[in-house]
């Protein structure tokens, strides 16, 4: 059981909870109907258990307290209207707690002031974060120690993912949920939120360290060496055997780490070298075909087709599409 908790925190914007919350309740939707995705469980955590009020005005009941808030594999942590140091302050159970997560492996996503939490836990000492554009220099000088990219929406370290804004934070949801269920998953979150396929995470992110939300380090360099090797004839046999494994043991560690099988994986990763070569090269789908390692254009098309549930040509023509059109 995979767990998401979405912290709540006095005087929050209910969007930086209430977004990733729906979106990721829609990829459970979607998951269900696909079978055999391991169950996720999403819950709201307070400081101490009681409701918390919103910026908006209406008021979040939480599901536990934080000292009742399970092991998590995710977490979020909402913004704050303007100045956060309030809150900060009456806040150091919190920061303890996000330090415990982090050393215990959960990926940790905060919006605009939100990420101040994690500056103020030392999470970010000596790595990059963004921040809403207001709080730029508050957060500079309080944060003398932290990377801050100002020219970014969202940076990523590690497992630290840092978004700017509510729609910054939608790109982060949406490529956790590809981390969390499958690429077929993430684009159908996408495509119901958004009416417009969005630039991946990885052109639009500041990122310092791969992220992988499983701590198999053999895997981890196997994941990577897929990635790199993704446009060559890969035979997973030869794989397995770079990294001193049997098939066996390399098809069952892989599926256990990622909830993948190797060949699922690689193929996610060439229907993403091919999502990118489609948005950003004018390459015939031939001829990206055969970039991604693809002889075969029929198998192409009905793979990127049942990862992105629409065909090669329909997703260029949607990517491309302008939003209006001026009458002449």
């Amino acid at each position: 059981m995979r767990t998401v908790t979405f912290l709540l925190i006095d005087q929050m914007l209910a969007t930086g909870t209430v977004l990733p919350l729906e979106m990721l309740r829609g990829a459970e939707s979607r998951a269900r109907v696909e079978g055999n995705i391991p169950p996720t469980q999403l819950i709201t955590a307070s400081l101490d258990g009681k409701p918390v009020a919103t910026r908006s005005g209406f008021s979040f009941t939480p599901d536990v307290s934080l000292a009742d808030a399970p092991a998590s594999d995710i977490i979020y942590i909402p913004a704050l209207w303007r100045n956060p140091r309030p809150a900060l302050r009456r806040s150091g159970a919190l920061l303890q707690w996000l330090r415990q997560q982090a050393e215990g492996g959960a990926a940790i996503s905060a919006v605009g002031t939100g990420v101040c939490f994690l500056a103020a836990a030392g999470l970010l000492d000596g790595k990059p974060a963004t921040t809403h554009w207001h709080y730029f220099e508050r957060f500079a000088a309080d944060y003398p120690q932290v990377k801050l990219k100002r020219q970014y929406f969202i940076t990523q370290a590690d497992k630290l993912f840092c978004a700017a804004s509510v729609n910054a934070l939608a790109d982060v949801t949406v490529y956790l949920i590809r981390q969390l269920y499958s690429a077929a998953v993430a684009s159908h979150v996408e495509r119901n939120f958004s009416h417009e396929i969005r630039r991946p995470f990885e052109e639009i992110a500041y990122s310092e360290g791969a992220v992988h939300l499983h701590p198999d380090e053999e895997i981890v360099q196997a994941q990577t060496w897929l990635k790199e090797h993704c446009s060559e004839d890969v035979r997973l046999s030869d794989v397995a055997s770079h990294f001193d494994m049997s098939v066996r043991s390399f098809n069952r560690r892989f599926k256990l780490a990622t909830g993948q099988t190797p060949l699922q994986y690689l193929q996610n990763v060439r229907v993403d070298m091919a999502r990118e070569l489609l948005q950003s090269t004018n390459l015939s789908v031939n001829e990206i075909a055969e970039k991604v390692g693809y002889q075969d254009m029929g198998h192409f098309t009905a793979l990127f087709k049942k990862f992105l549930s629409t065909t090669p040509s329909e997703y260029r023509t949607t990517v491309r599409a302008k939003l209006f059109r001026v009458n002449t």
